[in-house]
């Protein structure tokens, strides 16, 4: 099943921006059955993601502020859900809804290798 970090302040987001590798965030609406079955999906498929691969999982209802700081900091459009792959610090994904696929990112991370 999945590791995911939680991520719940902007310093973490400040980290994943300086950080070498692959980062993924998922901005999660606990409100949202869309948001719920898109997390489903993905984590049905988790395990196509390298496990170098840190995993961060946002609950975006109990951090807004941390959810428009990704939106400033990775300069992309706020979505619910929202799936977001960072390397290098720079976003080279952003997904949401039903285009949130692992197989996707697992794709993304090998062309990009």
């Amino acid at each position: 099943m999945s590791n995911w970090i939680d991520l719940n302040n902007t310093s973490q987001v400040d980290e994943i921006k300086t950080a070498q590798g692959y980062s993924l965030i998922f901005k999660h609406s606990t409100r949202c059955s869309i948001s719920l079955m898109a997390k489903r999906s993905f984590e049905s498929d988790w395990n196509v993601i390298p496990a170098e691969v840190n995993c961060y999982f946002l609950d975006l209802i109990s951090h807004r502020d941390v959810s428009a700081y990704i939106a400033e900091t990775f300069q992309v459009h706020h979505e619910s859900p929202q799936l977001l792959l960072i390397k290098n610090g720079d976003c080279i994904l952003d997904a949401s809804h039903s285009d949130i696929s692992a197989d996707e990112v697992a794709e993304v991370i090998a062309a990009a290798s």
